[in-house]
C-alpha cells in the first residue's frame, strides 16, 4: 500500500469541514455480497438485470420477479457489515465525515452504526403499496410471497406491494436530490467501491470540489479525482483511520 497516498487522503479529510462518502457495491463484497459489474464475478454476468429487477417484470410478470429478482434482494438482507462499514461509522462519530450516500440496498451502513445515510437506490428493509403508499416491513412482504400470495397485496387497500428498491424503470428517490445538494455544498467527496458508470449517480463526483476515489480497479471518473487509491475498501479505510488518529 502506498502510504503517501494514505497520508494525503488523511490530510484532505482533516482540512475539509464537510466530507461526504459515496459507496458502491465494492464496499460490500467483503460481506459476501457480489458486485454487479466486475468481469467474470459480477452479478450481471449471470443474470440479466432487465429480467431480474425491472418494473416491467414486477408489474407484468410478478411470478417471474418474485422467483428471481426478489431472491437477489433477500440474499442481501441478512448480510453482516465488514470492517469498511464500521470504519466509516467511526469516522462519522469522530466528526471526520458528515454522512454517507450509498448506491447499495443492503442496509449495512445502518447496521454498522452510521447515522446519516442517503440511499439513492432504496433499501431492503421495507416494502410499500403502489396504490396507497402504506409501508410494510420486508418480512411481511416475504411472508405473503412464501404463502404464494403473488403479487402480495396490501392489507389496507388490496393494492400491490413491492420492495422499496429502485429498479430499472423507477424514478430516483428524494434522497438523490438531497445527495446532490450535500455534495454541491460540501468540501470533499470520497468515492468507495463504485465503478461510477451508472448515471445519474456518477454526476456526483463531477460536482465535488475535491474528490478521492478508493477502488480496487480504475473507474469511469478517475479523470475527475484529486487522489486515487487502488486498494480494497477495508484496507484503505483502516489505514486512513489510523493516520487520522495519530495526526
Amino acid at each position: 500500500m502506498d502510504m503517501d497516498l494514505i497520508k494525503r487522503a488523511s490530510h484532505m479529510i482533516r482540512k475539509s469541514s464537510k466530507t461526504f462518502v459515496l459507496t458502491g457495491a465494492g464496499i460490500s463484497t467483503e460481506s459476501g455480497i457480489p458486485d454487479f459489474r466486475s468481469p467474470n464475478t459480477g452479478l450481471w454476468e449471470n443474470i440479466d438485470p432487465m429480467e431480474a429487477l425491472s418494473t416491467t417484470v414486477l408489474y407484468n410478470y410478478p411470478k417471474k420477479f418474485y422467483s428471481q429478482g426478489y431472491k437477489i434482494l433477500l440474499d442481501m438482507k441478512d448480510a453482516k457489515p465488514n470492517r469498511a462499514h464500521y470504519v466509516l461509522a467511526e469516522m462519522e462519530r469522530m466528526g471526520f465525515i458528515s454522512g454517507i450516500i450509498t448506491q447499495n440496498i443492503d442496509n449495512l451502513h445502518q447496521k454498522s452504526g452510521s447515522q446519516y445515510v442517503l440511499e439513492v437506490h432504496g433499501n431492503t428493509r421495507e416494502g410499500s403499496c403502489i396504490n396507497c403508499g402504506k409501508k410494510v416491513d420486508l418480512d411481511v412482504l416475504t411472508e405473503k410471497v412464501n404463502n404464494n400470495e403473488i403479487p402480495p397485496r396490501c392489507d389496507n387497500c388490496h393494492g400491490i406491494l413491492r420492495p422499496d428498491v429502485i429498479m430499472f424503470g423507477d424514478m430516483l428517490p428524494e434522497d438523490f436530490n438531497i445527495a446532490l445538494e450535500e455534495v454541491e455544498n460540501g468540501d470533499l467527496l470520497i468515492v468507495i467501491g463504485s465503478s461510477l458508470v451508472v448515471a445519474p449517480v456518477n454526476y456526483l463526483p463531477q460536482m465535488a470540489k475535491k474528490l478521492i476515489i478508493i477502488n480496487s480497479d480504475s473507474t469511469a471518473m478517475d479523470f475527475c479525482a484529486d487522489l486515487i487509491i487502488n486498494e480494497s475498501a477495508s484496507a484503505a479505510l483502516e489505514a486512513i483511520l489510523y493516520e487520522l488518529k495519530v495526526e
